[in-house]
């Protein structure tokens, strides 16, 4: 989760969370809100005859509302299986405003808080027993599996940006594909039972790409991130790992030129050294 964007953003949001929320026959509860990066999703606990739920709304220029991310919750929804524990999606509705186009998802309660409040990255280490490790372990497995033809990482991505991020030579063809939830970081995962959350961008990735993901946005807590090595280490010690840890690293440190994420930069060059010796 985010902090709350700039004004005229917020109050876009607002207004179009309420127009959501009479739409689906829901009320809010409470005050609280969770935003998404800069703004583009606003999510509330709401009340509803079937009982309470959340109601998610996401924003994108009009031009750009929908595809794989608009549609991926509801392909979530279709083809994970039951090992695999997500907040379950009631119904949705699209609709379009001016220069905006507005997706309104109205999901079950989840009773458990994420991992991190305001941002992907962990500053201190969760207290999370055998049995989250276990579920978040099966829970990739089972992901892994997932027949699709969504992508979340493209190979033609990976050959323009892995030796212009990294700054060495790299063989940049993806050894194994597999399912990815992609964008596996502590703000989408919950505790103390797991939930994973944000099921917009799943797809092929290289395999391996969530732990690898998870692994990197643990680096500022040096034993939270051995201890997702060692529950991981049958995806993160194989070859197929290391290479997913190259391309993890290679779009993490694309985002520190943004602005983004600074602060992994050192680690994550320290795992870069790791992995090519």
């Amino acid at each position: 989760m985010y902090s709350e964007p700039e004004p005229d953003t917020a109050k876009r949001m607002r207004g179009m969370h309420a127009t959501a929320a009479a739409v689906l026959d829901a009320t809010p509860i409470g005050s609280r809100e969770a935003w998404g990066w800069r703004g583009r999703t606003l999510s509330r606990p709401v009340a509803t005859a079937s009982g309470e739920g959340w109601l998610r709304l996401v924003s994108a220029p009009a031009d750009k509302a929908g595809g794989k991310l608009w549609e991926g919750p509801q392909e979530a929804e279709r083809r994970m299986p039951p090992e695999v524990p997500r907040p379950r999606l009631r119904e949705w509705r699209t609709w379009t405003v001016g220069e905006h186009g507005y997706l309104a998802e109205l999901y079950d309660k989840i009773a458990a808080s994420t991992v991190t409040t305001h941002e992907p990255i962990l500053r201190e280490a969760p207290d999370l027993d055998d049995a989250w490790w276990d579920s978040l372990s099966t829970a990739l497995d089972a992901i892994a599996t997932v027949p699709s033809d969504r992508v979340a990482v493209r190979q033609e991505y990976l050959d323009r940006a892995m030796p212009q991020y990294l700054g060495i030579p790299v063989n940049t063809t993806v050894p194994a594909w597999a399912t990815a939830h992609g964008d596996l970081h502590w703000a989408n995962l919950t505790s103390p039972t797991l939930t994973v959350l944000d099921w917009e961008g799943w797809g092929v990735a290289p395999a391996g790409y969530d732990a690898a993901l998870l692994y990197a946005y643990s680096l500022l807590v040096p034993e939270t991130a051995a201890e997702v090595h060692r529950r991981l280490a049958h995806v993160l010690a194989t070859p197929a790992g290391r290479f997913a840890g190259l391309v993890v690293i290679t779009e993490l440190l694309q985002t520190t030129t943004r602005g983004d994420g600074l602060d992994l930069e050192g680690p994550l060059r320290t795992w870069l050294s790791e992995i090519t010796g």
